[in-house]
């Protein structure tokens, strides 16, 4: 049995409806953190946030440049992503182990070093251990973790996954004639009940 011209159209603007709401648009394909390396905990287990990514309003100002992961003094604390130390060293007494991986960096602190500057290191590569002196946490012990592109810092939970949830209209990018009333390409939320 053949179907008939009108449900054959029907269902052929179904199933375009349906590859549509499917597939992401450009937009929301390169959008921020749709080009993250995937990364490794520094920290194994993996470890409660104990302080989240809160970055300044403006580059000289308050906020929280990375995030704090609890631990236990002596723990090894291992590279998030493949790349070469920069930086292990002493600044303000505190330990620093800066690794390289491109146009980012990412940052450990407080950690005794056990590698070198121009090492490479693989991810999950032990950098050294975890420094109770120093700890944002203290008396706990915890690591603060950063990630750096330029001057930009980004929530290294990004690497992980872990980052802040986003969710995105059911619509997203649709054409106007399968978008709901009243709701403009691109912003969602405006002139209509939703």
């Amino acid at each position: 049995m053949r179907p008939s011209a009108p449900s054959f159209r029907l269902l052929l603007l179904f199933l375009l409806l349906l590859c549509l709401l499917a597939c992401p648009s450009p937009a929301q394909a390169e959008g921020p953190g749709a080009h993250d390396p995937v990364g490794a905990w520094p920290l194994r287990p993996q470890p409660e946030v104990v302080a989240g990514f809160d970055p300044p309003d403006v580059t000289w100002g308050a906020g929280h440049r990375g995030v704090d992961l609890a631990g236990s003094p002596g723990q090894p604390v291992l590279a998030a992503l493949p790349g070469q130390v920069v930086f292990a060293g002493r600044i303000a007494g505190r330990g620093v182990v800066v690794v390289g991986h491109g146009d980012t960096r990412t940052t450990y602190e407080p950690v005794t070093a056990r590698v070198a500057v121009g090492s490479p290191v693989a991810a999950g590569a032990v950098l050294g251990q975890l420094e109770l002196v120093g700890s944002h946490c203290f008396p706990r012990a915890c690591l603060h973790w950063g990630w750096i592109r330029g001057e930009t810092y980004l929530d290294p939970l990004r690497l992980v996954g872990a980052g802040p949830v986003r969710l995105l209209p059911l619509w997203g990018e649709l054409p106007a004639l399968f978008r709901p009333w009243g709701v403009p390409a691109g912003r969602p939320g405006v002139g209509g009940p939703w």
